[in-house]
């Protein structure tokens, strides 16, 4: 659907999500109950974690606030994210008004900037409590965090926001309006612009570098005196609970970069060629694992979130039993009627 703009050229009013290209229709309802069994976990795993949070004061701590900032970003991109991706699979349902895409992309690429900034920000908590303990109570306190959250929140509006704005003022959208994607970001809208967008593409590619590499480089040197710090330990048991938790933490982090870093810059690498399928497929896999795997690796393998779990399963188990137990006072009154 299109609609004539007053600049000789008609508008694009509406845009169509393809998902994958090569998809056969016949596995269109399969694709659609994964992405529901996808969205429903992470909500759920997410949202006990910021259950937790709330209902426990023990756990109101710097890293907690740290994961309880990270469970609300996931929860924001799969309900911005996956709704509209399986109802183009459910339903056949594709169809997107500009506008509207143009909220997705933004929020897209917010939820991503912020979750980067989030993963830098747990590094960097890993890196002083390990590298300097003495400092960790000082600088890490619930107040300090709390602001650096908050920065960090409200500073990941600014790139994406950058993109919108081209997309809303500079660029032209009058032909094809078929998305290649399983969502509207801005490397899919850019392809399907009628005017020039070297330079757009030029300016959203030094962002999205900049939102990937700098937080990673932290990242990197955060863990790289981490273990240097672990192998002087004399403990062996403590190196190997240490390099656990780590090697945990990483294997997410490389996952939630290193195919993100291949699909943005493979536009840009000579003699690699890489189909709609593989671009989308890796997309998926960096966008939504991370989500859904998140809070059984940073909240559910915790003791201290585990003792709590395993405290209130009893407590429900307690409560069932007492409920099923004959009410004494009854049985008193009933053998005194007799």
């Amino acid at each position: 659907m299109v609609e004539v703009n007053d600049e000789n050229y008609t508008r694009v009013s509406e845009f169509v999500i393809v998902g994958l290209p090569g998809l056969h229709p016949s596995y269109f309802q399969l694709m659609a109950w994964f992405f529901f069994f996808i969205y429903v976990t992470t909500i759920s795993g997410n949202f006990l974690h910021v259950w937790l949070f709330v209902l426990e004061r023990s756990l109101q701590k710097p890293m907690y606030i740290i994961m309880l900032s990270l469970s609300l970003s996931d929860i924001g991109f799969a309900t911005v994210a996956l709704p509209k991706v399986i109802a183009r699979w459910w339903w056949d349902d594709g169809r997107i008004s500009f506008h509207t895409c143009l909220f997705q992309e933004q929020m897209i690429h917010y939820f991503g900037t912020l979750n980067s900034l989030i993963m830098m920000t747990m590094a960097m908590d890993r890196y002083l409590a390990i590298c300097h303990p003495l400092r960790y109570p000082m600088l890490m306190t619930n107040q300090n965090m709390s602001c650096l959250t908050v920065f960090f929140w409200m500073s990941a509006t600014v790139i994406p926001a950058i993109s919108t704005m081209d997309f809303t003022r500079k660029v032209a959208f009058c032909g094809p309006n078929h998305i290649l994607h399983a969502y509207c970001d801005a490397v899919s809208l850019t392809k399907l612009a009628c005017s020039n967008v070297v330079e757009i593409q030029g300016r959203s590619f030094g962002l999205a570098m900049f939102v990937l590499l700098a937080p990673f480089t932290f990242i990197i040197f955060s863990y790289v005196n981490i273990i240097v710090s672990v192998m002087r330990i004399a403990n062996a048991q403590g190196r190997l609970k240490t390099f656990s938790t780590c090697a945990t933490q990483g294997c997410i982090i490389l996952i939630y970069y290193i195919p993100r870093f291949v699909v943005y810059s493979a536009p840009y690498i000579p003699n690699l060629t890489m189909t709609p399928d593989l671009r989308i497929s890796l997309t998926l896999v960096y966008s939504l694992f991370p989500p859904v795997a998140n809070p059984f690796i940073y909240c559910f393998r915790t003791k201290e979130i585990r003792t709590i779990l395993v405290r209130w399963g009893h407590g429900w188990r307690n409560n069932m039993l007492d409920w099923s137990k004959p009410n004494t006072i009854t049985v008193i009154n009933k053998s005194r009627v007799r």
